[in-house]
């Protein structure tokens, strides 16, 4: 049986949590190569024993498949399996591994009572949206529902906001790379212009058959490109169609890789893969099949030739490297210059920033230092956030001197958030019905009795969020809104930061001294004792 790691037990605790607490429809968001299967695994066993009966879905055989072996690998609970000319009916099993396109036909769900099952779990809960998907949901309306993910932001969720109502549980890229359970990603950025902007997009990403006639012309270029980078690595490339596919497996192995080559219609696909994972490939082209149900820990470079806007697809196929494996000490990702005027596209710092402000600022550093050797993701964020922070206050300052005048008793939300140095606050938007809603009675009154401004908190997430954020320093003994709307009002920077303590001694000296800052204290550059 496997020990759950620490945040796999906490993304358990969270769910059951929610659920409990009312909520029948929650996700859990995980960093590919996290062991998002092993949690749900984990968890279908502690409902079994509550007696229940769950019902685990997904869209590809080879999900299907995994989550079988992990549940039985970490659980040693066997399946029944629905699918094809297999059925769960009459299963004395209370774990059922499902396929979706042979449930949602009306024929076999209409076997199934109503309330048959008591908990859905989807496996990879970005297709929950699909009418496939929708339609099994509405049959089986009472059961509790938990989409896993690996979703790297909220911005990606909030489509899934029309099918669940929160977010039981996030492990995002950047916090399991810190922990060393995924390897870090160095990107090196390709100087070759491809020009995206004549490109038509298709169920909010681009069309792939003009992607790819975009993409055909710089082939070789490309795989000039990969010589000087991937030739002693374990490359995965990943392109928009078929036959680019192949085209590019061509042109490598002209170039001296070997390479092979995958696709839906391969009839050696089981093969292919084996002989890559045995080493006897080096290169491994395919037109979007791995990104989902494969893992091959020793890749050690992406190549991603399908530019997307889609960050949970983007997410996929950079985590197809991100896995350990002995002798392997980063990721290598090929970051071409999209070039794009109109598109908002995926690059490499969106996998490990919380806000767009940042990643635009990590890819503008990349872009700067392009001939350089791959740079650490991780190491250029200080950089990035000093220089957005740097920005944000000046737009801070600006506000604030606006807002003297109004002579506010309370602390305005923004400076808050800005003071405290919370990200997740200053960059917060709703994804849930529930956080969409107008702030509540209580919530405002909470609000003023905590010192925060509820004028310009217009939603009930925000509201919800500033209130346990308030709690939780109230706990750790940090400054409160009063003393940082009071002290940052004359000009002390960064109260946040500050122990409650050590704020309400320079209070009471000021007020000692008339309400005047005393000699000697100059607020733009003081800072407490034990404040570096």
């Amino acid at each position: 049986m496997i020990k759950p790691r620490y945040y796999q037990a906490e993304a358990q605790a969270a769910v059951l949590r929610d659920w409990d607490s009312g909520i029948r429809r929650t996700l859990l968001s995980m960093a590919t190569g996290t062991g998002k299967t092993i949690v749900f695994a984990l968890l279908a066993e502690t409902l079994i024993r509550r007696g229940e009966r769950i019902l685990v879905l997904a869209h590809r055989e080879e999900l299907l498949n995994q989550a079988q072996d992990k549940i039985n690998i970490a659980t040693g609970l066997g399946c029944a399996v629905e699918k094809a000319e297999k059925t769960a009916i009459d299963e004395w099993y209370r774990i059922t591994v499902g396929s979706v396109q042979t449930l949602m036909r009306p024929a076999r769900l209409e076997q199934f009572p109503r309330d048959y099952y008591d908990t859905i779990i989807i496996d990879e809960a970005h297709h929950t949206l699909a009418d496939s998907y929708r339609r099994i949901l509405a049959h089986f309306d009472k059961a509790k529902v938990l989409g896993v993910t690996a979703t790297p932001d909220r911005g990606d969720m909030r489509n899934l906001g029309e099918v669940y109502e929160s977010l039981a549980y996030e492990y995002p890229l950047i916090r399991a790379i810190s922990d060393k359970y995924l390897c870090p990603i160095k990107a090196q950025t390709i100087p070759l212009n491809i020009d995206l902007n004549g490109i038509k997009t298709q169920a909010g990403d681009f069309k792939l058959g003009e992607l790819d006639d975009a993409l055909t012309p710089y082939l070789n270029a490309i795989a000039d490109e990969m010589v000087a980078y991937c030739k002693d690595r374990k490359t995965v490339v990943f392109l928009p169609l078929i036959a680019t596919s192949q085209k590019m497996q061509g042109i490598l192995n002209d170039r001296g890789f070997r390479c092979g080559e995958v696709n839906h219609n391969s009839p050696d696909r089981a093969e292919i893969l084996q002989d890559f994972t045995a080493g006897h490939y080096d290169v491994l082209c395919n037109s979007m099949l791995l990104t989902e149900g494969w893992d091959e820990p020793s890749a050690d470079c992406i190549v991603c030739l399908r530019p997307t806007k889609i960050r949970s697809l983007y997410a996929q196929i950079i985590g197809r490297g991100t896995r350990l494996f002995p002798g392997k000490d980063h990721l290598l990702l090929l970051d071409f210059l999209w070039h794009s005027e109109r598109h908002s596209l995926c690059r490499p710092a969106n996998l490990v920033c919380d806000n767009q402000d940042l990643a635009d600022k990590i890819t503008e550093i990349l872009a700067r230092q392009e001939n350089a050797a791959g740079r650490d993701l991780q190491e250029i964020i200080e950089s990035g956030q000093a220089e957005v922070v740097a920005e944000r206050e000046k737009q801070l300052a600006k506000k604030l001197a606006e807002q003297k005048a109004r002579k506010r008793a309370l602390v305005d939300p923004l400076q808050f958030g800005m003071s405290i140095r919370a990200e997740d606050i200053a960059d917060y938007a709703p994804v849930f019905g529930s956080e969409m809603a107008p702030p509540s009675a209580a919530q405002i009154k909470m609000l003023e009795k905590a010192g925060i401004c509820p004028d310009e908190v217009t939603n009930a997430g925000m509201a919800s969020k500033l209130i346990d954020r308030v709690q939780a320093r109230r706990d750790a003994g940090l400054t409160t809104p009063k003393q940082i709307r009071f002290l940052e009002r004359i000009g002390f920077q960064h109260v946040g930061t500050w122990e409650f303590d050590s704020a309400k001694k320079l209070i009471d000296r000021i007020a000692v001294n008339r309400w005047r800052i005393p000699p000697g204290i100059i607020p733009e550059e003081y800072q407490p004792k034990g404040i570096a």
